[in-house]
């Protein structure tokens, strides 16, 4: 009898080893999966800003230290390692900040804030921001549930066996930089 239990004990302790480490193995994979999002969304930023700078380099050909600023930020964002979490955030933080130079530029020129191509530029942007600032919140939440997962007992026991490792929030070190970009005329 006492057997039985002993066994029984040991059973329901394996099933509980295998049920928390899988469970830190969906967690892990729901924050590669956000990163992923976020690297999608950082693309179609990327891929959007040289047609931005085209168009506000017709209006606006004197203004070449700001649009070369945006186009260094963009280069040196696409730049960055995918895996590099904290890289990633400072090279969008800058380049968020020239993106902010450039549409400021755009505010002199009536001719440009009416253009239909540099209208619907301008509006994509927007929509990419708002998608970046949701994907970036949804990754933080993985990243919180998980390293909370993984440093409360009993499971960080596990963790520490099985090398499950705090993963990175994505941090913008100046507030102002997690608002959109904000694009008005």
């Amino acid at each position: 009898m006492i057997l039985l239990i002993i066994i029984g004990v040991i059973v329901l302790l394996v099933l509980w080893v295998i049920g928390m480490y899988n469970s830190f193995v969906r967690a892990k994979i729901k924050i590669d999966n956000s990163w992923s999002d976020i690297s999608v969304f950082l693309k179609k930023r990327f891929d959007l800003i040289p047609n931005l700078v085209n168009t506000v380099k017709g209006y606006a050909a004197h203004e070449s230290q700001t649009l070369e600023k945006v186009v260094q930020a963009r280069n040196a964002a696409v730049a960055v390692p995918a895996e590099d979490v904290q890289a990633a955030a400072q090279a969008n933080q800058v380049l968020s900040g020239a993106l902010r130079g450039l549409l400021a530029v755009a505010e002199s020129y009536p001719d440009l804030k009416a253009n239909q191509n540099f209208l619907e530029l301008q509006q994509a942007l927007q929509n990419i921001e708002g998608d970046l600032g949701n994907a970036r919140r949804y990754y933080n939440a993985t990243v919180r549930d998980y390293n909370t997962s993984i440093q409360q007992f009993p499971g960080v026991i596990l963790a520490n066996i099985t090398h499950f490792k705090p993963r990175d929030f994505f941090v913008l070190e100046d507030k102002q930089e997690a608002q959109n970009v904000e694009v008005k005329f």
